[in-house]
């Protein structure tokens, strides 16, 4: 659980410096975080980025992954994503 999060943070500095737009990233990224969002209602805000049902799985085991934090690591999460996005490779887009 811990490798998948690790890959899935790496990888969003790199989606923002595609220039594939910052804003659509960060709203997914607030609704995975967001404990008040349901799983069934994360996936049908989300459902036009899942191709398959294996990518529907990998989704929904990445939403219960936050759903199970504590607060603590939801908040160091939140301020992680503050600096990507402050970053000099976000500032851009």
């Amino acid at each position: 659980m811990k490798l998948m999060t690790v890959l899935m943070l790496t990888a969003l500095p790199l989606y923002c410096y595609a220039g594939s737009g910052c804003e659509l990233l960060e709203k997914v990224i607030d609704l995975t975080a967001d404990r008040n969002v349901s799983v069934p209602e994360y996936l049908s805000m989300v459902k036009e980025f899942i191709p398959g049902e294996e990518t529907k799985k990998a989704v929904i085991f990445f939403k219960e992954a936050f759903l199970h934090q504590s607060d603590e690591t939801l908040e160091k999460f939140e301020e992680m994503q503050q600096q990507i996005y402050s970053s000099f490779w976000c500032a851009r887009y």
